[in-house]
């Protein structure tokens, strides 16, 4: 499994467990016939972990260690328990002193990847272990990051790091923004993100990002396609707080290369589908001359499980080609009654002069992991260059 791989994966945990046995490298294939994400500890992992460790420390007890994994609560435990379980039995075999024992751990992983291993999400319990035992020890911890990434990520761990220290570990992620290797560099951006998704938010960062903007500034141009992701990311989450920041970025790396002109589009996505005026204009995304019609639900009943089928006709009304950005909103119905609006893309593309255009969706109400779906009427809306257009209701049953 690939670093990038591996934290597609990471992420999609907490998405859709579902489309993990889909994201498993072929080296971990036994995993595939797994339903449950805290089946990746599996008796051999933790065979493959004591042998490691041995292989460096003759003093680590492998059938202990073992044991002590495997005591009458491991199997009651769910996927972060067991994680949490493992660092706390791995810290009572290795040495009590810190530095001592993030030695270890390092050498552990660089014997890894020199031996061209592949990083999966089960050696999450190596950045679990910096962070738990490491916090007071800074500059021993972040040494170990900068080894522990390039096999596994740790842009979660970082983070309590960043809270306790800031100034120096902004310092620090300046740094890793300029290393040779990519892993190193993508957690200097994804690791300071100030709303990381299922990660602690980084207030002071959420309040004012600009100590965060000179390393950003670093991977404006950067050649790894994962990194510039991570950093689209990062200003997509400073957009939702300071949007003219992002903006302004926007407009000063235009032009830089067509790689990182997609990156500031990535960046923007956020206020392209809030219909922030200033970055419609910038992408000369026009409100008016476009017209849709005969908006048509298929299903206005819907149930839980089935979808939403609908159509409509778009059409240019000017009588020269222009760019259209088309989207929909669907407003789900929360517990309170209330609306909540989600936007989602359908194109952006030129319609030419007069032409017109059927176009036909469908929206998966299918129970998923990440969102809780209440039965009555919810709203759909289409949405032309950042402006509503035509709605109508639907019943969810």
């Amino acid at each position: 499994m690939t670093y990038s791989s591996f934290h597609d994966l990471s992420i999609c945990i907490f998405v859709n467990l579902k489309s993990i046995k889909n994201k498993i490298n072929s080296s971990h294939a036994n995993y595939a016939n797994m339903g449950l994400v805290k089946d990746i500890y599996t008796p051999d992992f933790y065979q493959s972990i004591a042998d490691q460790f041995y292989a460096i420390d003759p003093d680590f007890d492998r059938a202990k260690f073992i044991a002590d994994i495997f005591v009458s609560k491991f199997d009651h435990l769910e996927w972060k328990q067991r994680t949490k379980h493992t660092t706390e039995v791995l810290h009572q075999f290795l040495p009590k002193d810190f530095s001592e024992a993030a030695q270890i751990i390092t050498q552990v992983v660089e014997k890894l990847l020199a031996s061209g291993a592949s990083g999966g999400l089960a050696y999450i319990i190596f950045p679990d272990y910096i962070e738990t035992y490491g916090l007071d020890h800074f500059d021993v911890s972040v040494r170990s990051f900068e080894v522990i990434t390039k096999f596994i990520s740790c842009e979660f761990a970082v983070r309590p790091f960043l809270i306790k220290y800031q100034d120096q570990m902004i310092r620090e992620m300046e740094k890793w923004s300029r290393d040779p290797h990519a892993a190193v560099r993508r957690l200097a951006s994804e690791g300071s993100r100030p709303r990381l998704p299922w990660a602690m938010a980084i207030p002071f960062l959420k309040a004012d990002p600009s100590p965060i903007l000179p390393l950003l500034y670093n991977l404006r141009n950067e050649p790894s396609e994962t990194v510039r992701r991570s950093v689209a990311n990062n200003l997509n989450d400073i957009a939702k707080d300071h949007p003219t920041v992002v903006i302004e970025i926007a407009k000063k790396w235009k032009g830089i290369s067509a790689s990182t002109d997609a990156l500031i589009k990535h960046a923007s996505r956020t206020l392209l589908k809030q219909g922030h005026p200033e970055i419609l204009a910038f992408y000369g995304l026009q409100n008016t001359g476009s017209e849709v019609k005969n908006l048509l639900l298929k299903t206005a009943i819907v149930k839980i499980g089935d979808s939403l089928n609908f159509s409509f006709e778009l059409q240019n009304l000017h009588n020269q080609a222009q760019l259209v950005r088309l989207e929909y909103g669907i407003y789900y119905l929360k517990a309170n009654g209330q609306l909540s609006r989600k936007v989602f893309k359908i194109s952006e593309k030129i319609y030419q002069a007069g032409e017109v255009k059927t176009l036909s969706r469908h929206q998966s109400f299918k129970l998923i992991t990440t969102r809780k779906f209440y039965l009555g009427n919810h709203k759909l809306s289409i949405i032309v260059n950042g402006q509503e257009t035509l709605e109508t209701y639907f019943e969810l049953v």
